[in-house]
């Protein structure tokens, strides 16, 4: 049977007859059916991938380019009138994961099963996810994100664990998703729930009772924890994530006849951030159970146990209060004061190394780190930046655990399936063994001065802007000028992301055209990303780029030059629209503090030029395609630590002195933005960059300028121009995430 037979058998009519909601069940049915005859992968080793965040994105156009299946089902659908965009617009996206942790977790499940090595993630099966992002009255507000109610790829196993939780047991409910390799076999992302979460507590946006842990336990994605209550949710929901899976992993072993004295020849489990660290507490108890003494069980799970840092942000390192833990977890205090007492007796009390501190806080990075077999950082910088400033007293003891792995993207979704035409290029003009093989990408460079090809990217590169501005009109009905220079900045909202600067540029750039200083083609300023609901200063900064999107968006004299564009309810899917659509791709960080980032791969990937701090994988990206063909400003991270080292940063100092930094900054709350927006918020925006600015925005403001708009002169050279894009995309090979997981599997885990 052909696949249009296979198609029209699931639809029981014909395809031209269908909706286009018809069409999509009926893949999604034919994706689970070839999926069911894909078996998965077997080994003597397995990892397990525990984060608090997967950012899946849709699954069927996905599952359909693994499966080998994408490129016939858009032509059968094409030629029954159909279009394979509309059909994946059915689908609802997972609401699994928020940014840059999340999505690196699901990258690294489809490089582990293309790669064909053993390895399931585990998370939780939130409800409404972190939340929808909605703008109204240029302001920020959210609602739950309702997305299971959506035919998905997510099976219920009737698979169930005990959970103890404040001296009550609870039983989870496990939904599985098969993870496809691309032209591999599978495994599975687990996802644990409980029965008993009752989506009806929710009101006035996304409130509800943090109290009622049977039903809101899996409500939402980092509920906020800025009081008490949600900060024990937060410990709630870590806790029934990592119980859930190292019992599944008990279970499993038992299940094989492995024996548990020797766990760590049969299981790597791989920490994504601070939140899974209970998992190792967990393991101790559970091997505990099984009649093995702690010491013992402790060195086991030491070995099985690896931990990836993605921060130097200490808000991000997370830190319980003890009696929180006594709380939520009392069977586990034990454990955990008896592996501090170990540390306090190896390295005869130094505080710097201990687990809980003297303010009987538990710092989970530490224990993560004296318990875990490796530690690593996700970019260059950021791993020495560890080893010699923030993780340094655990260097000195621990050396031979610390290592690097550099963050990647899979190229099957951002660029196979969000950038076809490109796709289509390049094979074409290399064959296709950079799809399993991306290192295969430099030999694009043999076309460095082929002016045809060059002009096909340029023409790729047009056709993406065309079908984003298409979209930008009908869902933020904004009309933006395809021939503009896309300048584009989406990732989560955060002042050491740094859309603040990016926002005074725009100021700045406002400012010259009403001046008569008009720039020889127009600028479209594409920003995506949510802010935190408690994150108030986040929030701020939407409003700002919100009041500048109406003000200059409505200026007859301004919006033929400069346009702003906020998107709203920022995702994996606009992010596959935006990307290959982008000229200069915004990664502007004040450099020491973006561990790694991966917008700035997906960018690269796709032929955008990057102008940015050489901060986190930014600079392996100039090391890649070398000054010429990147766009570096600001200070460097040993000056930026230096700084904040001696306290000797001083915003109010550039405020002052340049008399174009003071005109931007206090254009924020003058008269024109205030007539807009909100006053105290705006207010509130400038006073605490001029009094505090933390991340040394008014620092690097000056080099950003400048940068910024010698790429844009830059732009105007085409050749050069195209010639850069070029570049970026033949360079971009070392960031694909089969790299990296070939990493994780030779240095870290040994899956066999």
């Amino acid at each position: 049977m052909t696949l249009q037979e296979e198609l029209v058998s699931l639809l029981g009519k014909d395809i031209a007859e269908a909706a286009e909601s018809e069409i999509y069940e009926a893949c999604l049915e034919l994706v689970r059916q070839r999926a069911a005859n894909i078996p998965y992968v077997q080994g003597s080793k397995k990892v397990y991938y525990i984060s608090a965040e997967f950012l899946t994105g849709k699954q069927l156009g996905k599952n359909l380019i693994n499966l080998g299946l994408y490129d016939e089902m858009s032509r059968i659908l094409r030629i029954n009138g159909k279009s394979i965009d509309a059909v994946e617009n059915v689908e609802k996206e997972p609401s699994l994961g928020n940014g840059g942790l999340g999505r690196l977790a699901a990258c690294f499940l489809d490089s582990i099963a293309t790669l064909n090595l053993p390895g399931d993630g585990v998370g939780l099966r939130y409800h409404y996810g972190l939340f929808k992002q909605q703008f109204r009255d240029h302001k920020q507000y959210e609602i739950p994100d309702e997305w299971l109610d959506c035919g998905n790829m997510l099976r219920d196993t009737g698979i169930s664990f005990p959970i103890q939780l404040a001296g009550k047991v609870y039983h989870s409910r496990l939904y599985d998703m098969d993870v496809i390799g691309y032209k591999g076999n599978k495994n599975t992302l687990h996802l644990f729930d409980l029965d008993s979460v009752d989506e009806s507590i929710v009101h006035d946006g996304i409130q509800f009772d943090k109290t009622n842990i049977e039903k809101n336990l899996t409500l939402f994605l980092y509920p906020d924890d800025s009081d008490r209550d949600g900060q024990l949710l937060r410990i709630y929901q870590q806790y029934f994530m990592v119980s859930n899976a190292a019992q599944l992993i008990i279970k499993n072993e038992k299940e094989a006849g492995h024996d548990l004295h020797r766990l760590d020849q049969y299981v790597a489990v791989q920490i994504n951030d601070t939140h899974p660290s209970m998992v190792i507490p967990e393991l101790i108890r559970l091997l505990m159970a099984e009649g093995i003494p702690m010491k013992r069980a402790a060195d086991i799970v030491n070995n099985v146990c690896a931990y990836t840092n993605h921060t130097i942000l200490a808000e991000a390192l997370e830190k319980w209060p003890l009696d929180y833990l006594a709380e939520v977890v009392p069977h586990l205090l034990p454990i955990i004061e008896g592996l501090d007492y170990a540390a306090y007796c190896a390295f005869s009390g130094n505080p710097d190394l201990m687990i809980i501190d003297e303010n009987n806080r538990v710092h989970m990075a530490k224990m993560d780190m004296h318990y875990s077999r490796s530690i690593n950082g996700v970019a260059a910088l950021h791993t020495e930046i560890l080893k010699n400033q923030e993780l340094k007293p655990f260097y000195n003891v621990y050396p031979q655990r610390f290592n690097n792995k550099t963050n990647g993207i899979t190229f099957r979704r951002f660029l196979m399936h969000s950038n076809p035409r490109l796709t289509n290029l390049i094979d074409t003009l290399i064959g296709e063994g950079w799809k399993q093989d991306a290192s295969h990408l430099e030999e694009l460079l043999r076309y460095y001065n082929d002016e045809n090809v060059l002009n096909q990217l340029e023409d790729i590169k047009y056709q993406n802007k065309v079908r984003l501005a298409a979209y930008v009109k009908e869902r933020e009905n904004i009309d933006i000028d395809p021939n503009s220079v896309f300048d584009v900045q989406i990732k989560r909202m955060h002042e050491y992301k740094r859309q603040q600067m990016n926002a005074l540029w725009i100021i700045y750039k406002y400012m010259l055209i009403k001046n008569g200083a008009l720039p020889p083609r127009p600028i479209t300023v594409i920003f995506g990303g949510k802010a935190a609901p408690a994150y108030k200063m986040a929030k701020n900064v939407i409003h700002l780029i919100l009041c500048l999107q109406e003000l200059i968006n409505n200026d007859p004299e301004v919006s033929k030059y400069l346009r702003v564009v906020m998107i709203s309810n920022y995702n994996v899917g606009k992010a596959e629209k935006i990307v290959p659509a982008c000229d200069i791709s915004e990664q502007i960080s004040l450099a020491s503090k973006e561990a790694s980032g991966t917008g700035n791969m997906k960018f690269m990937l796709n032929g955008a030029v990057t102008l940015g701090t050489a901060d986190g994988a930014n600079v392996e990206i100039r090391n890649l395609v070398g000054n010429d063909n990147i766009y570096i400003f600001g200070r460097s991270s040993d000056e930026v630590i230096g700084l904040y080292n001696t306290s000797s940063y001083h915003a109010t100092d550039f405020y002052y002195r340049s008399n174009s930094i003071h005109k931007c900054v206090d254009f924020i709350a003058g008269e024109e933005l205030c007539a807009i927006g909100d006053k105290a918020l705006l207010s509130e925006l400038r006073d605490n960059l001029i009094n505090k600015d933390w991340f040394m925005t008014l620092l690097d403001l000056e080099s950003y300028c400048a940068a910024k708009e010698t790429a844009l002169m830059d732009y105007e050279n085409r050749a050069w121009w195209k010639r850069k894009s070029l570049v970026n995309i033949a360079k971009s090979g070392f960031f694909s995430s089969d790299r990296t997981i070939k990493e994780y599997n030779n240095d870290i885990w040994h899956l066999r």
